[in-house]
């Protein structure tokens, strides 16, 4: 792509413990040397890392109090580019591709003795990697390419030498509890997106009141009254909707208090994205806080391309369809269902089946950057003609603002 320019992208990838709560992040600039553009070297492909991470991104917004996971070249870790992450809360990943000879495992030693973590990126035993297993605090073991024999011999002979097993890749609620049987205790990986249970299941009796919400605010012509009577009979999605309106993220001059009085206020779509909003956070009060708060990233970041994409009257359309991405695993029910219930526009439907619409291309780049696709992302930045820069900046703002939100 003409022009390109590589240092604007990083990506993360959330890592749970067994009860679903966020450890940390790895951080992706690209996911190994040859997984990236193709003419890319590696050493600059993690110093751009690294330097979007501080001094662009910001490490506080992309990781918070968690720990950040970052990929490191031979070149790298011989160098003191280390030294400029904060050695409280950043995990040194050495590279599958690294060869552990003396020079390297001395500066892990080192980086030890500084304080940091290391992990052992998409381990495969070999003799020449003990000195370096002797120093690690996680082994990190593909979960794609790896067998169950081997997962089972790694956990036995490392867990007893205090070694965390991290098990990436991880695709499968079933992978999660194979690995959790044998002593994993951290996990990568895109399983938590994905329903539990769906044969059978349906929607607690507390979250019918948000569901029937929703599938009011989906309606093209709002019946206020008919929002109101439901608001009124949960008295937690009223108050957490005027304190959302009445936040600083909002940003209005006027304190809002009833439905009507934000509708005057907002007007009719902004008030369905916020209201949207609160009912769809209330349905997954049971979920890991990191599902709901990729969903309002991928909303915000879709809505916040949609002008520079010059779609910017499907503001509204991009947003929801980011938000309801995972509907089906916050309800743990097939996604089909669902959509027919909430009388979403067709277009959104059919965006969040997978079919080709106006609207796919933008989510699909949300998608995309979010597993760190970069193949993906150059050629949809390509088709949507919007700059590198804007794609960057979308991201950043989108995860500084769904945390902002979530906490409201």
């Amino acid at each position: 792509m003409a022009g390109l320019t590589l240092d604007v992208y990083v990506a993360r990838q959330p890592i749970f413990d067994p009860r679903k709560r966020v450890f940390g992040y790895e951080l992706l600039f690209r996911s190994g040397p040859e997984n990236f553009f193709p003419k890319v070297d590696p050493d600059m492909a993690t110093s751009k890392l690294i330097d979007n991470s501080l001094f662009v991104m910001g490490l506080e917004n992309l990781v918070s109090d968690k720990f950040a996971f970052i990929n490191m070249t031979r070149s790298a870790l011989l160098s003191d580019l280390v030294f400029l992450l904060p050695k409280d809360n950043c995990v040194i990943e050495v590279l599958e591709t690294v060869e552990p000879d003396d020079q390297v495992v001395e500066a892990c030693r080192n980086f030890k003795k500084e304080g940091y973590k290391i992990a052992l990126d998409d381990f495969i035993h070999k003799p020449s990697f003990e000195p370096l297993l002797s120093i690690a605090d996680f082994v990190k073991v593909d979960f794609i390419s790896s067998k169950s024999k081997e997962r089972k011999l790694y956990a036995q002979h490392f867990i007893p030498r205090g070694l965390q097993m991290l098990a990436e890749k991880v695709e499968s609620h079933e992978d999660v509890q194979e690995g959790m049987n044998v002593g994993y205790s951290l996990f990568q990986g895109y399983f938590f997106c994905k329903p539990e249970v769906v044969k059978g299941k349906t929607v607690p009796e507390y979250k019918i009141n948000y569901l029937r919400f929703l599938q009011e605010l989906s309606r093209p012509d709002l019946d206020f009254d008919e929002l109101e009577g439901i608001i009124k009979q949960e008295v937690s999605l009223s108050m957490k909707l005027l304190r959302l309106l009445n936040s600083a993220a909002m940003g209005l001059r006027r304190e809002v208090n009833s439905i009507k009085h934000a509708l005057v206020l907002l007007g009719e779509r902004p008030l369905k994205k916020w209201a949207s909003l609160i009912a769809f956070t209330n349905l997954g009060d049971d979920k890991p806080s990191e599902l709901l708060i990729t969903c309002l990233v991928r909303a915000r970041f879709c809505e916040f391309l949609a002008r520079s994409a010059r779609m910017a009257d499907r503001e509204l359309d991009l947003f929801l369809t980011g938000m309801f991405s995972a509907i089906d695993a916050v309800l743990d029910r097939p996604l089909e269902g669902l959509i027919e219930e909430m009388s979403l526009s067709d277009e959104v439907a059919k965006t969040l089946f997978g079919e080709d619409t106006t609207l796919s291309p933008v989510f699909n780049l949300a998608l995309a950057f979010e597993r760190a696709d970069w193949d993906s992302i150059s050629h949809l930045v390509a088709q949507l003609k919007v700059s590198e820069n804007t794609v960057s900046e979308a991201y950043k703002e989108a995860v500084v603002w769904s945390r902002e939100v979530f906490s409201i």
